[in-house]
């Protein structure tokens, strides 16, 4: 039986085909695009291999975005991956994809994003730190929260602020995600058209390895697999987000129609910028300038570009960009993310308040709260790339279970009405859950800490699952 609150009510149909690719767009164009090229650069030591991975990252996410639009088409409600899990294998699957999500996934997103939007406001505004000792003072030997205080207080206000934002109504939330995330895209077309024609950089900086190269990985078994992988794993991080559109299934307009080409319009749209942005970077900065970004603290690589042919100035005004494509991000992630404990709640697998839907604003706002106090904490929990390499990974893990369920519907549901089926399949969805299995062989025995965390903090909702059997919270299978 499914669980309702008394105050709940009908959510509204909002998003059309141009908010909705909209939606998707700055829910996926966050900090990625900035911030990820210099770790690539200490992982790959190689322009090429770079932009490969680009390339590859986008490519997969395409595969599994054409295999996913036939199952959101099929399922066109809140809740997303949640949904999609508890239809195709029953209630344990469902369950635990939303924890995961709560416990690092969409919760680890925000906290990431809230954090590198804060980084580039330090560089706008040099914000406090506490210094001395307690920058290096540890949590379970493993966690330092108070260092770089000043920029983590900045990430927690920017998640309340938002969160009281889309407490007040999608129209604001999602309102808000449209003017941001043009004038984004508008921008890094901007940045890609300067870089090339006005920056001095050199077509040659995008065949020239590192002074170090190759990376001591290149002389194991099956090494070159390795660095692809590890390389990869960083990027995907600025693809996350192209599963979101399923989390506000009920508010798409014409969902059958318009959430299949939300998705495949969307990436493709992203795809081209990435690629062309990150070639932007490379050509202008050579890549052992770009590691030595990497190695510096709140350092931004889009920033450090920016300032190399336009000075300070430009740093600035580059940094004040990213605090507004970050501050959307963030925005849409929420807006998206809360929509999971949501549903969650009203099959009876979450806390019943999760369910609640303002009778004013028309949104799920007690899930908000819950997910925002989370989010916060999370902050306080690691590096961004320690955030990010973690929940990519576990995210990879349900992506594989998701696309997988493409062939059991189509045997169990031979007859249903597909307006939209898997072109290529069923090659496509094949090559996505291969794929999905490589990246998590690859990320458990060459970044196994990462793995291990994720893996820990999923596995920490098998008590809280029994928690809520036996209050009677879980509908009987």
């Amino acid at each position: 039986m499914e669980n309702k609150s008394a105050g709940s009510s009908e959510l509204v149909k909002y998003f059309g085909l141009g908010t909705g690719i909209i939606l998707i767009i700055s829910s996926i164009i966050g900090s990625g695009v900035y911030k990820k090229v210099a770790s690539m650069s200490v992982i790959a030591e190689s322009p090429q291999l770079i932009i490969l991975a680009w390339v590859l990252a986008g490519i997969v996410t395409l595969l599994g975005v054409l295999s996913l639009a036939e199952i959101a088409m099929l399922m066109p409600q809140s809740g997303g991956s949640f949904v999609y899990l508890n239809k195709i294998y029953g209630e344990k699957y469902g369950y635990f994809y939303g924890w995961a999500s709560f416990a690092c996934i969409q919760s680890a997103s925000t906290a990431a994003i809230a954090y590198v939007f804060a980084q580039s406001l330090n560089a706008v505004l040099p914000l406090p730190i506490l210094g001395g000792e307690w920058e290096s003072m540890t949590v379970m030997w493993i966690f330092t929260p108070f260092a770089n205080l000043g920029v983590k207080l900045a990430a927690v206000g920017l998640i309340i602020l938002l969160s009281a934002v889309n407490y007040m109504g999608v129209r604001r939330g999602g309102g808000l995600s449209n003017i941001i995330t043009i004038i984004v895209v508008i921008s890094l077309i901007a940045i890609i058209f300067m870089g090339l024609t006005m920056s001095g950089g050199s077509w040659s900086n995008l065949t020239t390895n590192s002074s170090t190269y190759p990376p001591q990985i290149m002389g194991e078994n099956f090494g070159f697999m390795k660095l692809l992988f590890g390389t990869m794993l960083a990027s995907f991080w600025a693809y996350e987000g192209w599963i979101n559109i399923g989390f506000v299934g009920d508010e798409i307009k014409n969902p059958q129609r318009n959430i299949p080409r939300i998705l495949i319009f969307g990436i493709l749209i992203i795809m081209g910028i990435y690629v062309l942005v990150n070639m932007t970077y490379l050509y202008v900065m050579p890549i052992d300038e770009m590691i030595a970004v990497a190695k510096t603290e709140n350092g931004v690589a889009a920033v450090e570009v920016i300032r190399k042919f336009f000075g300070n100035t430009g740093a600035f005004a580059i940094s004040l960009l990213i605090v507004l494509t970050t501050a959307g991000c963030t925005n849409s992630t929420i807006l998206t993310s809360a929509r999971i404990y949501y549903a969650m709640a009203r099959q009876g697998m979450f806390f019943k308040s999760a369910a609640y839907v303002h009778p004013k604003y028309k949104v799920p706002t007690k899930s908000l709260v819950i997910f925002a106090v989370w989010s916060c904490i999370l902050v306080f929990s690691g590096t961004f790339d320690q955030l990010t390499d973690m929940l990519v990974f576990v995210q990879f893990i349900f992506y594989a279970l998701v696309i997988a369920g493409v062939f059991i519907l189509r045997k169990r549901m031979p007859d249903a009405e597909r307006s939209y089926k898997v072109i290529g399949y069923p090659v496509v969805p094949a090559l996505f859950v291969l794929f999905c299995a490589g990246l998590l062989i690859n990320t458990v025995i060459n970044q196994p800490r990462e793995a291990g965390i994720g893996l820990f903090l999923t596995a920490l909702g098998t008590p809280f699952y029994y928690y809520f059997k036996k209050n009677n919270f879980v509908a009987k299978e």
